[in-house]
């Protein structure tokens, strides 16, 4: 079996969402509840600095009718197709606002043909958490939590990315 690509992947979960009630867009990789906006950003890679500065901005572009306005963004995934660099993901851990509202998934495995995911998630986004149901549900992806590793206690400083194989 082969897997879906990225934007078949977020195709088929936003057409789920719509059965929930949330509000999807055709054009655009949200999905809104109440007044949230919880986005989808697709990336095979980004540069730390270029990521600080899109996930400080919280923006995300909203079409309406013939015209586009910027809202915030509650909650934004990132959904990888290459794993994502140790900066980067030391960038979500040492700071709590981004820890909290950010969700990275590696979807690189999954798209060479393997059925795992690994994700970091601790945000409180009831959409993140239908995504991750819909990928172990639907497509039946096991999801790998990033772990982080010390050699005295857990701490934000020190993680690796764990190995999928």
């Amino acid at each position: 079996m082969t897997m879906p690509k990225v934007w078949e992947i977020l195709k088929k979960f936003k057409d789920l969402c719509s059965f929930h009630g949330w509000r999807t867009s055709e054009s655009e990789d949200w999905i809104k509840i109440g007044d949230e906006y919880h986005s989808f950003l697709w990336a095979r890679d980004v540069h730390p600095a270029s990521f600080k500065k899109i996930v400080s901005s919280r923006k995300c572009v909203v079409h309406e009718g013939l015209s586009y306005r910027v809202v915030e963004a509650s909650y934004t995934a990132w959904l990888f197709s290459e794993t994502p660099s140790e900066t980067l993901v030391k960038t979500v851990f040492e700071n709590s606002d981004f820890f909290e509202k950010i969700a990275l998934y590696d979807l690189s495995p999954l798209l060479k043909g393997k059925n795992t995911c690994v994700k970091l998630n601790n945000t409180d986004s009831p959409v993140f958490q239908e995504f991750e149901h819909f990928l172990k549900d639907e497509l039946k992806v096991k999801l790998k939590p990033l772990s982080l590793f010390s050699s005295t206690s857990t701490n934000k400083n020190n993680y690796t990315l764990e190995e999928v194989a």
